[in-house]
């Protein structure tokens, strides 16, 4: 009886710091450092624009270093439905890199088993690496991959960044209307 009592106890014991080893490596590995935070997504607005809890309320975050195509725009609407299929409703890590002239917080979204929401874009062919905001080299060669392989708007034959694709619509939509003149036959 004694023995049994004795291999209980330390069966007991050894599941006991098997658990608190587990909690402590998820701890360790979710630990945000300063300015990092891990919560929820609860919106996505773009395939680079998602709102994730932070302190009982929603920011916006966008991802650093990348550009998906804009609504409206090929692949734009499947670029944000594969940044929500891989994020929406689910905990990730923002490692903060800054912020935006809209207040944005910029950042890398890490997913919870542990790849990057911004390198998996790139990978995948929904976004371009925006190289005038970064110089990330892995985010080169995903690209450079992607084009090759002919993935997601890499299929296109001439694919349209997005940045050119915003300066086109900002220019016509300041092109003033050409109105008939009342005296035009």
């Amino acid at each position: 009886m004694r023995r049994s009592r004795r291999t209980r106890n330390t069966a007991v014991s050894l599941v006991a710091v098997a658990l608190v080893l587990l909690a402590s490596a998820l701890w360790y590995r979710w630990m945000p450092a300063r300015g990092d935070f891990v919560g929820r997504v609860v919106g996505v607005s773009d395939g680079d624009t998602i709102e994730v809890m932070r302190a009982g309320r929603a920011v916006r975050v966008r991802l650093e270093g990348i550009d998906c195509p804009e609504s409206g725009q090929a692949y734009g609407t499947r670029a944000k439905q594969f940044t929500s299929e891989l994020v929406f409703g689910k905990e990730v890590a923002v490692q903060v890199r800054g912020t935006d002239q809209y207040g944005r917080i910029l950042g890398e979204v890490i997913l919870p088993d542990g790849r990057s929401l911004n390198r998996e874009l790139v990978r995948n062919g929904y976004a371009w690496w925006y190289r005038r905001y970064s110089n990330d080299p892995v985010l080169q060669q995903l690209e450079e991959e992607a084009r090759r392989e002919r993935r997601g708007l890499w299929r296109d034959r001439n694919p349209i960044p997005p940045w050119e694709f915003r300066r086109e619509r900002r220019r016509s939509d300041s092109t003033p209307l050409l109105r008939p003149s009342p005296h035009a036959v």
